[in-house]
């Protein structure tokens, strides 16, 4: 026994010091990654403008409307995120969900109808990740993402498709080289069967984590592990998890649990690990922050970004915190 400890006591030191070493200067054995575009003010579903009314209440924008995009540009945003789904004429729509009666009343899917007869937004729809706070606007149409592409043609945008369609994942890959931004536009999807088949048809677009990846990615991390193994993915884009039960009522009842989300928070939001893979040119987007408090705590944890409802919100924070000049957003 004695014997057996002589000689692996020190190899697992060795490999402990190895491991370190190496997490600290990933770029001995990685070549750093190199994208398009480097964001730190990234809109959720284009964001929402604060607007105030003659009764003192405040209404934000609807989401994922042309509106919403032009004012989170207007106000510094440096990505737009968003999500498609395919109409039953074959137009790649904006679109969150693809069943639309949260976002309008109707209980009919996207998938059903023509363009032409898609229902209007809400003129009040709440927002998902600001229980109790409502959005509303001139522009209530949907939009398609052809025509994002069309108005902001050097915005990146992170596409996150939820249905393994491969007549979506074509016409969204079609749409991307037509409009020459391979470069800037991220595929999205939590679900990595729908990644591979992204990631087959169209490899020149860069591409965030999807949960197994995710969940691979911390075994890799508190292994020590994950200095030697290659990453393909550039981007990590994942829930601030203090915004659970705060600002974002979670569906799924396990994450309504506060030691779950306390648990999730400790095992998830690991600095060392976010400077990690930052050193490695991969980016960490975290969400959906849409108070100050939210904001600094994802950006003291290591992202390099921080997605939100609240354009201006962001903008502000980044003006009073990280930088003399209110016209820059990036971090200094």
């Amino acid at each position: 026994m004695s014997s057996f400890l002589y000689f692996v006591l020190p190899a697992l030191g060795g490999y402990t010091l190895t491991s370190l070493y190496l997490l600290k200067n990933p770029h001995i054995l990685h070549r750093r990654k190199r994208t398009g575009f480097y964001c730190t003010h990234i809109s959720h579903r284009g964001g929402r403008k604060e607007t105030c009314f003659l009764h003192g209440g405040c209404g934000e924008r609807i989401e994922s409307t042309m509106e919403a995009f032009t004012h989170a540009l207007e106000q510094g945003t440096e990505m737009f995120e968003l999500d498609c789904h395919l109409t039953h004429d074959g137009h790649v729509v904006v679109s969150h969900d693809e069943n639309l009666l949260r976002q309008t009343g109707h209980d009919v899917t996207v998938s059903s109808l023509n363009l032409q007869d898609l229902p209007l937004y809400k003129e009040q729809l709440e927002v998902t990740f600001y229980a109790g706070h409502y959005s509303s606007g001139a522009d209530r149409q949907f939009t398609l993402l052809e025509e994002v592409f069309k108005k902001f043609p050097r915005v990146p945008v992170s596409i996150e498709l939820k249905e393994n369609n491969h007549g979506l994942i074509q016409k969204v890959s079609d749409l991307v080289k037509k409009y020459h931004r391979e470069e800037i536009t991220v595929w999205a999807s939590v679900n990595s069967s729908i990644m591979k088949e992204c990631h087959r048809t169209n490899a020149s677009m860069p591409y965030s984590f999807t949960v197994r990846r995710g969940v691979l990615l911390l075994l890799l991390f508190y292994s020590g592990l994950l200095p030697f193994v290659p990453l393909g993915e550039s981007l990590l884009q994942f829930y601030l998890p203090r915004i659970f039960n705060r600002t974002f009522i979670p569906e799924k009842r396990f994450l309504r649990n506060r030691l779950v989300v306390s648990l999730l928070g400790k095992v998830t939001m690991r600095r060392s690990l976010f400077k990690h893979l930052a050193d490695r040119g991969i980016q960490v987007h975290l969400f959906v922050c849409n108070e100050d408090e939210d904001i600094k705590a994802a950006f003291d944890v290591g992202a390099t970004g921080v997605m939100t409802d609240y354009p201006t919100v962001l903008s502000r924070f980044l003006c009073q915190n990280q930088s003399q000049d209110c016209g820059q957003t990036a971090l200094q």
